[in-house]
């Protein structure tokens, strides 16, 4: 499966040294991984799949951290 190798990719791949453009780009990817993987999710239902987009989702979270920056509370 093509979609899991992508996202075994995107995992291992490290995020320091990004440019915001850089930063953008990941998030995006991250989210077109996440949605391909849920639409065979929604077929399967094979839990191991959950647990890749779980992962993606919170590598996704801390790179949109980053571009948004600390809220001033």
């Amino acid at each position: 499966m093509e979609l899991l190798e992508k996202a075994q990719e995107f995992e291992s791949r490290k995020m320091s040294n990004m440019s915001t453009s850089d930063r953008v780009e990941a998030s995006r990817e991250a989210k077109a991984l996440i949605l391909s993987i849920n639409e065979v999710y929604k077929e399967t239902k094979d839990p191991s799949l959950m647990d890749v987009m779980k992962r993606l989702t919170e590598k996704k979270k801390k790179i949109e951290k980053r571009l948004n920056g600390v809220p001033l509370v």
